[in-house]
């Protein structure tokens, strides 16, 4: 059982990390009982799973929407993230291996090629190069417990940060400020990696309000 319930939550997951679900979609459990060949305990199971880690909502009508955030909480969520990602890069400043170094460039060149190649063009794209750039920060950064709140508080804000990638000129600025949180990162700057991560990562109220907007 506990099998199933951990497919069902990677299902979700992958939906929601994809784009295909996004804030105030609806999940349908016959879809997922169907695809999985699994009774409905473990969709149920894991949709409990996923409310108590506030990734979904609940609902007498609807039941199981994906969380969609009022402003006051987006806002909330995203200076706790910004936090969180910050001290990541921190912590990688001062325990960067070799390995992680080498992944971080990887990471760093594969946006910024994308940025003169395409321009605005294929954020989606852009996107995914985006979450593997912060995914290196947050593994090099060895807190594996730091690692889980990222994730956790990124599914939060996904579907808004892969529309703001939509936007003129915010593909380039991203692959910039990626490589000055590298160079800061790879130079042992602690504390400038750290403010320098936690400005990327935040942003306005009123971008926070138009992407809010943008997604219904």
């Amino acid at each position: 059982m506990a099998g199933q319930t951990d497919t069902i939550i990677t299902a979700i997951l992958d939906a929601i990390e994809s784009g295909a679900l996004n804030p105030g979609g609806v999940i349908e459990e016959q879809t997922l009982i169907n695809s999985h060949n699994v009774s409905r305990t473990p969709v149920r199971e894991a949709l409990i799973q996923l409310e108590t880690a506030g990734l979904i909502r609940r609902t007498p009508r609807k039941g199981a929407v994906v969380f969609k955030p009022t402003l006051e909480e987006f806002l909330a969520i995203l200076e706790v993230h910004a936090k969180l990602e910050g001290q990541a890069a921190g912590l990688a400043a001062r325990r960067l291996s070799p390995i992680h170094r080498a992944a971080l460039e990887a990471a760093v060149v594969a946006c910024e090629d994308h940025a003169a190649r395409l321009g605005d063009g294929e954020p989606d794209q852009y996107y995914q190069l985006n979450l593997d750039f912060h995914r290196v920060v947050a593994e090099a950064a060895g807190n594996p417990f730091l690692l889980d709140m990222i994730k956790t508080n990124a599914r939060k804000l996904m579907a808004y940060y892969r529309a703001r990638y939509h936007y003129s000129g915010v593909i380039a600025a991203s692959a910039r400020e990626h490589r000055q949180i590298a160079d800061l990162i790879t130079a042992r700057k602690s504390a400038e990696a750290e403010a320098a991560m936690e400005a990327h990562v935040h942003f306005d109220h009123v971008t926070a309000l138009d992407l809010l907007a943008a997604l219904g």
